[in-house]
């Protein structure tokens, strides 16, 4: 059987902050915010607009856009880190908006920013098992990056959600289930305890954690696609058309692409290695070009990997058809997958 995307759809809010201007009332070089982390807008969320908000305006957009019955929805699960309320969770109060049938099972799922993707494997599973007899499943991104003023993280802010529905019939992308890579392990580098509305963040070392846990969920990954292909070699340059990954900021998704050609080629290529300009010429041709919608939405947590997978998809689907693409989700904390 098979499983994936069958339909997808992004909401933002209706404001914005251009970066230059952040930067200039914090008198500070536009070039440390456009250049330095590659970030042009800010989506900001006004007072009458949440995470409850953005995520039922992408479903609606996507139940819409591409006729989607609601009586086909089993499973509604909305991955977030910046819920409304501690119990109640943010899929109940779609499940109401959106109509959906008495019978469809709705919960959240928090893992810092890989809450979507653990709801995506929850619901590639459930149909997968059959569990599903025949239903679709709605899984939503929806989030709210908020740092305090001032602070090192004031301009990787975001807000915004992304919708998806997850069925037998994957028109837009398929989900290989045969090859995953995860990793894990208990890091401080970024966490928001329940008495504040502001995220706490050790940026340096959450960078660190971030490339440990993609060489981490790359190198399982490749254990579980070399039991069915003994003769591979390197994967990374050979299997994928497009490499997506999380992207708190745009430039995140550069080091992250750096550091796996590094790894899968065991070696170090430093900034004067006359090998940058193929690393970055790499980058140019299957990550960057994926990242114009992060760039101008900013930091949305859970769904900051599936704005570029949207992206991705409107600009590449075609020219890409049958090939095969990498998404790595990590989530601070922390988590992290490749598939």
């Amino acid at each position: 059987m098979k499983v994936g995307i069958e339909a997808i759809a992004f909401d933002i809010p209706k404001f914005y902050i251009d970066m230059a201007d952040l930067a200039h009332c914090r008198s500070i070089d536009p070039a440390k915010f456009i250049k330095g982390l590659g970030q042009v807008e800010m989506s900001v969320a006004s007072p009458c607009e949440d995470a409850v908000t953005l995520a039922a305006g992408a479903a609606i957009k996507m139940m819409h856009g591409f006729n989607i019955d609601k009586e086909s929805i089993g499973l509604c699960v909305v991955g977030t880190e910046t819920p409304i309320d501690q119990s109640k969770p943010i899929a109940s109060h779609i499940h109401e908006i959106l109509g959906l049938p008495k019978n469809c099972r709705v919960f959240e799922t928090k893992h810092a920013c890989y809450g979507a993707t653990a709801a995506l494997a929850m619901a590639t599973d459930w149909i997968l098992s059959g569990r599903a007899q025949g239903k679709k499943a709605l899984i939503i991104a929806s989030d709210i990056a908020r740092y305090g003023l001032n602070t090192a993280g004031e301009p990787t802010q975001g807000a915004g959600a992304v919708a998806m529905l997850i069925s037998s019939n994957p028109r837009l992308l398929e989900l290989e289930s045969n090859y995953v890579g995860c990793y894990s392990e208990q890091v401080m580098d970024f966490w928001r305890p329940t008495y504040s509305k502001e995220a706490f963040a050790d940026g340096h070392f959450s960078i660190q954690c971030y490339l440990n846990a993609l060489a981490g969920s790359f190198d399982t990954y490749k254990e579980s696609f070399k039991k069915h292909h003994s003769d591979a070699p390197e994967i990374l340059n050979n299997r994928f058309a497009a490499c997506l990954y999380h992207v708190p900021f745009v430039k995140m998704a550069n080091k992250a692409h750096h550091k796996l050609i590094e790894h899968e080629l065991n070696t170090k290529i430093e900034k004067e290695d006359p090998r940058m300009e193929d690393v970055q010429r790499d980058f140019n041709e299957r990550v960057g070009y994926n990242l114009k919608l992060n760039s101008k939405v900013g930091n949305i947590y859970t769904g900051s990997l599936y704005l570029s997978l949207f992206n991705f998809l409107e600009q590449n689907s075609e020219r890409h058809s049958g090939r095969a693409i990498s998404l790595f989700s990590y989530g601070s904390g922390c988590t992290s997958e490749f598939f």
